[in-house]
């Protein structure tokens, strides 16, 4: 295990095995007065984990160091399938000298009561004493405008509660569905004019509900926020670096406002890191993000000793203790992928009995009873996914939440989402290269294939660039050269997870969120992030922009029928259930467990698929999902037309959709126009409208993209400038799909990117002109290119 020891004075003061721990030595007597020393003594870590491995085989993630889960580490340091094998050892945090007399806040609890428009901000304070003398607790609230309130207390005792009331308060609300108001809370502790001790706290006042209740659907899983159901749209979080210490600041606003700013609302910091810094979290409570925050744990079979148990408490108790006060804090989750792995990966046979034990006991017993005690106000929810039901059908469409990995992991196509509509989708994604900038920090030209030992250095999932080129000869033409592979791996990427957002989104009444994996990256890879490494935004981040706003118009090139169905039986998915052994042919059992199965994929195990699919006919059906807490109205214009603009059919329809909802626009059947033979170059162009603003536009082909029949583009760009922005104004002469813009020599963020481009339209995109940079010089470094130039 990972051993630290300090010394003073030449007195060993302890041992730290577990980083996501605070550690405090007593050296009173052992100071004095001018230049002090502090031993710091680092076991290894490696060859003790080898050692208990070959002892006790622990079951953990295939690309990792094994042994990871005998010390409490991030796992994902000793390798992922997006990350290097690198766990460093040293000192990520702090180390101080703190002096205290008299006595010193030891535990704060703050809560919040909302009873109308009032709401009462209460603080229970524990003291460590020295001195048996009476102490003063103060409580202060100062309202974001600066308006002051102040309660105190006499304390003789080891605890005390104090309470201020809030008339009319401010509440905070996630983005996009109002403010972020965040008061100030100080508490001190003083013996008389002398304060012995104060913690400060940023709070902002809202209440937070899982709401999870029968339905058509099964059971549904939505965060409710000041009363208002909020539909979750975001990602999942990494470690932003492979050694964390190297995170600034700025940087680490930089990928929070990156999440903001493409209507993100809440992030999942997954289990297989390490419960984030503070200003992670000072950052989700300024901008709105709610933070689905797992324990540490992920994907492995952990120890059963009662001293792995007691380490645990410890560290549950204290990140608990640390993170409650959060408004951003939206659920404590006990483990990622763990009670799938029990369900579903053969964890579960004889041998094992003790570690699903043990299981059971930790993520059903010692996290809920922690945090019912220390945060009864976070819901909590003992895997991800989960059903909620304690092993059964964790992965279920009906209950809890859903990872879906049949697309990419399964092979299964971009359209099989539409079969699982869920009720909250954590996790599902596609990978693709990251910029070719970034490519370029690791792989010389003469190494830009996908085969190339460095490319497939930084491609950490074995089958990765295998499932990409797969998928990529499912919807494009192979790329002329490798730049032109980096953009379509990014607009695969982007695809992908566009069609599974829009139709969830589309299924609001049943799936109440979608977190995409993965937000960000911990060094320079092939992964699943829409921000790559340096932080630089893939053709992902930009389309989740458009996917995630508030008011969607989404289009399916089928009809009405597709989407969530109503459950007779909620517990259906408990019912379908197989018992499996593999075994060899002398009897010696290798594998057992029990396995919850879709109809679909029953009809398969049993020798009946699924129906053949009904012949082709093109169709498109029209929806807009709308979640403004106001009603949204305006204009659907959709026209069917040839590449070049050439008009078939056209038409509008009123939109007036409900506040927080999705609605059923139209359903167009074009067989007489649309065959088999033309479709390669007819599409459907659909637009939202507010009055003479276009909301949002989009394209929907008849075939896959390597079909259509495109033609250069003929992109006309001009630029206007204003202030240190410019406006880069492009219009098409023939369709464009995916246009894609960058800057030479410079990382920018455009307004949009990586969109299509019809005739007899213009977009226009911003951006902030880089520091010293005049719009001539932008103009002669702009390159602008579309699906035709990629082959």
């Amino acid at each position: 295990m990972v051993e630290l020891v300090a010394r003073s004075a030449g007195v060993a003061l302890g041992a730290t095995d577990n980083m996501f721990r605070r550690y405090r030595w007593e050296v009173t007597g052992l100071v004095q007065a001018g230049e002090n020393h502090v031993k710091v003594h680092f076991s290894p870590l490696l060859a003790p984990l080898r050692e208990r491995q070959e002892r006790e085989a622990l079951v953990s993630p295939t690309q990792a160091i094994p042994g990871g889960p005998f010390v409490r580490k991030a796992i994902c340091q000793f390798g992922w399938d997006w990350g290097p094998q690198l766990p460093p050892v040293g000192i990520w945090k702090e180390l101080r000298l703190e002096g205290y007399s008299t006595a010193r806040l030891q535990n704060v609890h703050l809560r919040q009561h909302h009873a109308g428009s009032v709401v009462t901000v209460s603080a229970t304070v524990v003291l460590e004493r020295w001195q048996p003398e009476g102490v003063m607790a103060l409580l202060r609230v100062t309202d974001p405008e600066g308006f002051v309130q102040e309660t105190e207390v006499m304390l003789s005792g080891e605890q005390g509660t104090l309470a201020l009331t809030i008339v009319n308060p401010q509440l905070w609300w996630p983005n996009g569905y109002g403010v972020q108001p965040l008061y100030q809370v100080e508490v001190f502790l003083c013996d008389g004019e002398r304060v012995l001790d104060s913690q400060a706290f940023q709070l902002g006042l809202r209440t937070l509900e899982l709401r999870r209740e029968r339905d058509l659907y099964g059971e549904s899983f939505i965060f409710v926020v000041n009363g208002t159901p909020i539909f979750a749209k975001g990602a999942d979080w990494i470690p932003a670096d492979s050694f964390p210490t190297r995170l600034t600041d700025e940087f680490m606003e930089h990928l929070i406002r990156s999440a903001t700013a493409v209507h993100m609302n809440m992030l999942r910091v997954w289990g297989g890191g390490f419960y984030e810094e503070e200003r992670f979290y000072d950052l989700c409570d300024r901008y709105g993000i709610l933070v689905w925050q797992d324990f540490s744990f992920a994907c492995a079979i952990y120890p059963t000793e009662p001293e792995f148990f007691d380490n645990v408490r410890r560290e549950a108790v204290e990140n608990v203790r640390r993170l409650r006060h959060r408004a951003s804090l939206a659920l404590w989750c006990g483990n990622n992928e763990m009670e799938q792995g029990w369900d579903s990966w053969g964890w579960n046979r004889p041998e094992n009995a003790p570690y699903r034990e043990a299981y059971d006991h930790m993520f059903h017993h010692v996290l809920p009873e922690i945090c019912a005690a220390e945060d009864p106000d976070t819901p909590y929810w003992p895997s991800s996914p989960s059903s909620g039901r304690n092993f059964a059908a964790p992965n279920s469409v009906h209950a809890g939440d859903t990872h879906n990995w049949e697309v990419w992991h399964g092979n299964q196509p971009f359209g099989h989402y539409r079969n699982h509509p869920s009720r909250f989708v954590s996790e599902f994604g596609f990978q693709s290269l990251p910029p070719l900038e970034t490519v370029r920090t690791y792989a010389d030209p003469a190494d830009w294939n996908m085969t190339s030992y460095i490319m497939e250095h930084h491609q950490r999932n074995d089958a990765g660039n295998g499932k990409i080129i797969h998928y990529m000869t499912e919807h494009f033409r192979l790329p002329k050269d490798f730049p032109a592979l980096v953009y379509l791996t990014q607009v695969l990427q982007a695809e992908c997870v566009r069609t599974g957002v829009e139709f969830w989104r589309r299924s609001r009444d049943c799936t109440a969120g979608t977190l995409y994996w993965q937000l960000n990256d911990c060094w320079p890879v092939a992964s699943w992030a829409s921000l790559d490494y340096f932080g630089r935004w893939k053709a992902l981040h930009y389309a989740a922009r458009r996917f995630y706003a508030p008011v969607l118009l989404s289009a399916e090139d089928c009809g009405p029928e597709v989407g969530p169905k109503p459950v007779a039986d909620p517990d259906d998915d408990e019912r379908r259930l197989i018992n499996w052994t593999v075994q060899k042919s002398d009897g010696e059992v290798l594998g057992s467990g029990e396995q919850a199965l879709s109809q679909e994929a029953l009809g398969y195990l049993l020798g009946h698929g699924p129906a053949k699919p009904a012949p082709w006919r093109p169709l498109a059906t029209l929806y807009v999902t709308n979640d403004l807490v106001t009603a949204w109205r305006g204009l659907a214009r959709w026209s069917l037309e040839m590449l070049d603009g050439k008009v078939i059919r056209a038409g509008e329809v009123p939109v007036n959709v409900a506040a927080l909802s999705a609605a059923q626009v139209c359903t167009l059947d074009f067989a007489d126009v649309v065959t088999v033979e033309n479709r390669r170059e007819i599409v459907l162009v659909y637009e939202l409208w507010r009055e003479d603003a276009r909301v949002s536009l989009g394209v929907l082909p008849f075939g896959p993209s390597k079909h259509l029949q495109l033609c250069d583009p003929g992109l006309e760009v001009t630029f206007a400038a204003e202030g240190g922005d410019a406006e880069i104004i492009l219009r098409a002469v023939s369709l464009a799909r995916f246009v894609a813009l960058t800057v030479e020599g410079a990382d920018v963020i455009f307004s949009d990117n990586f969109f299509d481009l019809p005739v007899g339209r213009e977009v226009k995109v911003r951006v902030s002109l880089p520091q010293g940079w005049d719009l001539a010089r932008l103009q002669a470094t702009l390159q602008v290119r579309s699906l035709v130039n990629s082959y």
